[in-house]
């Protein structure tokens, strides 16, 4: 069992956090990661509480994306919020997710999110374009539970 905090190395994170500030620099999305050991709960409710907790809902275009992790459950999940969803298509993060479980079955999880992220910024990218006037609406820093 892996534990929260040797999951990630701070050069990890660092990495991770330079990813998500290059993806968001395409689009207006914003895009943070979650990591937790594990939850008593089914992944995806998990998700969407600490989506809530980390007041992501909290843009102009309601266009966050949580990137949720649980280490000792083995599980992620991606979601959005309903500027997002309102605009694309069902499996929209499929490729998002296929390409971070590429890495993740080899045990590369930096790489794996890190891929996943710009992934994440290209896909945003199409439906909310970075616009001159966007600011950086949510913390880029890696939370953790």
């Amino acid at each position: 069992m892996q534990e929260v905090k040797k999951f990630l190395s701070k050069n990890d994170e660092q990495e991770i956090v330079t990813a998500i500030k290059t993806a968001e620099n395409n689009t207006s999305g914003e895009i943070r990661i979650h990591v937790e050991s594990e939850s008593e709960k089914d992944a995806y409710e998990r998700a969407l509480e600490v989506f809530q907790q980390l007041e992501m809902y909290n843009t102009e275009q309601r266009n966050g994306v949580l990137i949720y992790i649980a280490v000792n459950d083995k599980s992620f999940v991606i979601c959005g919020d309903k500027g997002i969803d309102a605009v694309v298509s069902e499996n929209f993060w499929n490729t998002t997710k296929d390409t971070m479980q590429h890495y993740f079955k080899k045990g590369n999880f930096k790489e794996g999110i890190v891929a996943g992220v710009l992934k994440a910024g290209e896909e945003l990218k199409a439906h909310f374009p970075w616009q001159q006037n966007d600011e950086d609406e949510l913390s880029n820093e890696i939370s953790k539970g």
